[in-house]
């Protein structure tokens, strides 16, 4: 890489995950701004993530991915140096922005592994840079990416991890699914501020389900937060009940919120929504995760190069 292409770089981010039963408390603090949870509240997110393994592959998951980013926008004659920040755990954004000042870095993209914009999501990401950037004592040039939902190769890759999906079920079966679209709660009080998330989860979802040739699908949330605050709903556990009393038996669930896996994916879906699909005698599959796969990293990729050329500007 030449000093001058050095000096312009990517940050990658994602949400954080913490990897040892010690680091849950630090972590939750985090996400609550600072204020501590209560004992019992440690004690069950401790639960959940030492059942599914101890830890989640997060962060290796954004590592590889910046890895064949770095890659993919070299062979594109971009090259960039790709740096990993952490919403909520280590490597924190502002670490790896003092890394980047160190490094020289000038100007850099920010994108994070969540297609689909809101103030309290995205809008997070956005807060943590700016001071990040600060305590860094640093002048960065950045251009942030807030949303990268509707391009094509997102909703390439989804269609194509849609189609996959359904092959879980036999063949005779296979008319009979149910597509229930999810992404991760937000609280009710967004929808007072015009906030684009529900429309843009809800667009997506349409443009994957017609790709795929789907007509009738549903849409779903998960994975609200322990708040006394009322949050988007309904919340998938109950509405497999609703669909139960439908007559569905058959759910194939696109977490279209999520691309990479970690606790709410391993957790909510793959242990909660298993399991209360089971009891009501219905058969629940979910479609992968991209992860790092190649579709991913060009759906990334193209919403980089898009954000910085001429036109986008």
């Amino acid at each position: 890489m030449t000093a001058s292409d050095a000096r312009r770089a990517v940050l990658l981010m994602a949400y954080g995950t913490p990897e040892t039963p010690e680091q849950v408390e630090p972590y939750y603090t985090h996400i609550r701004g600072g204020r501590a949870p209560s004992a019992e509240a440690v004690a069950r997110l401790r639960d959940k993530y030492e059942r599914v393994g101890g830890a989640t592959p997060l962060l290796a998951i954004t590592r590889d991915t910046a890895t064949a980013l770095e890659r993919a926008l070299a062979d594109a004659g971009a090259p960039h140096r790709v740096y990993v920040g952490m919403k909520h755990w280590h490597p924190y954004i502002a670490e790896v922005l003092q890394e980047m000042a160190r490094d020289g870095v000038e100007s850099f993209t920010a994108i994070a592994l969540a297609p689909h914009y809101s103030r309290m999501s995205i809008g997070g990401y956005r807060k943590y840079i700016e001071e990040g950037a600060a305590a860094a004592g640093h002048q960065f040039g950045v251009t942030f990416v807030e949303r990268w939902h509707d391009r094509p190769e997102f909703i390439e890759m989804m269609a194509q991890l849609m189609r996959d999906g359904l092959t879980q079920f036999d063949a005779t079966g296979r008319d009979d699914v149910t597509v229930i679209f999810s992404a991760h709660s937000l609280p009710e009080r967004i929808r007072t501020w015009g906030d684009p998330y529900e429309s843009e989860l809800l667009e997506s979802s349409r443009r994957v389900a017609e790709a795929v040739g789907i007509r009738d699908w549903r849409f779903a949330w998960q994975s609200a937060g322990e708040t006394a605050d009322p949050w988007i709903g309904p919340d998938i556990l109950d509405y497999l009940e609703t669909l139960k009393d439908e007559g569905v038996r058959n759910v194939l669930q696109v977490p279209i919120g999520f691309v990479a896996e970690h606790l709410e994916i391993l957790w909510d879906i793959d242990y909660e929504a298993k399991t209360k699909a089971g009891e009501l005698g219905m058969t629940l599959y979910r479609t992968a995760l991209p992860n790092a796969s190649p579709p991913l990293v060009r759906a990334v990729a193209a919403a980089v190069l898009a954000a910085e050329s001429p036109v986008a500007k």
